[in-house]
């Protein structure tokens, strides 16, 4: 299947990314995953060290079709990708939970929920250009915008900064929505069943106390957290 500029509209299923269980709810369409990972910034990144797996939580953000993430120049996961060779194999998880799913027995409990699965090799990024719009999109992806309003690294801090960059290759979504799934038997139970959904959102901003008198909240920041003044009083 090909998008509108000839490219493939999804990624190639492997052994890897194919789910052994409910694989009805695995999606390999580019924009699915695409629009899983822009919409959040946090990631778990698993690799295995001295024959033992370990996952991390870090940031991401996407460029086209690569993710990075940054780390010290000390942490192991960041030293391991370049000296690994070709690099660092890795798997790194993105998931979004959307409502939680209350059904009439225990066992049909579960939640809705959107997430990506990512194999690759992870790279070290060294080049100085790449490594400089990759943190810039890593400020932006928690909040965009932002990196256009804050200093950029000066030379110890990107001595002390290490960027590595997965190719997008080998991906798949999974998706959950929709009710309980109940045994037949079990819907004349006495109990509720239903979706707890759950709400994602943005806070009053609260400026430090060394801020300069007279700074105004910035307008990226206020239409991100539009509504937040309001929501909070009405929760009062």
């Amino acid at each position: 299947m090909q998008g509108t500029e000839g490219k493939p509209a999804a990624y190639t299923p492997t052994d890897r990314t194919v789910p052994t269980r409910s694989a009805d709810r695995a999606s390999y369409d580019k924009e699915l995953v695409h629009a899983i990972l822009d919409e959040g910034y946090l990631c778990h990144l698993g690799f295995v060290r001295d024959g033992a797996p370990v996952v991390l939580p870090t940031l991401y953000c996407r460029v086209g079709e690569r993710l990075y993430a940054h780390g010290s120049t000390g942490s192991r996961p960041l030293r391991m990708t370049a000296t690994e060779d070709p690099g660092l194999p890795v798997c790194l998880t993105v998931t979004h939970v959307d409502g939680l799913v209350l059904a009439r027995s225990a066992f049909h409990h579960s939640i809705n929920y959107r997430s990506v699965v990512v194999h690759g090799i992870a790279h070290q990024v060294t080049d100085p250009d790449e490594r400089a719009m990759a943190l810039d999109a890593l400020v932006d992806q928690v909040v965009p915008g932002r990196s256009a309003d804050s200093r950029p690294a000066d030379k110890k801090e990107l001595a002390a900064t290490a960027v590595i960059r997965i190719d997008l290759t080998e991906v798949s979504a999974k998706v959950r929505t929709g009710d309980a799934n109940d045994e037949p038997e079990d819907l004349s139970l006495p109990h509720w069943a239903g979706v707890l959904p759950l709400r994602k959102g943005y806070e009053v901003p609260v400026p430090n106390g060394d801020l300069a008198p007279g700074l105004e909240l910035p307008d990226y920041l206020a239409a991100l957290t539009e509504g937040a003044s309001d929501r909070a009083t009405t929760e009062v």
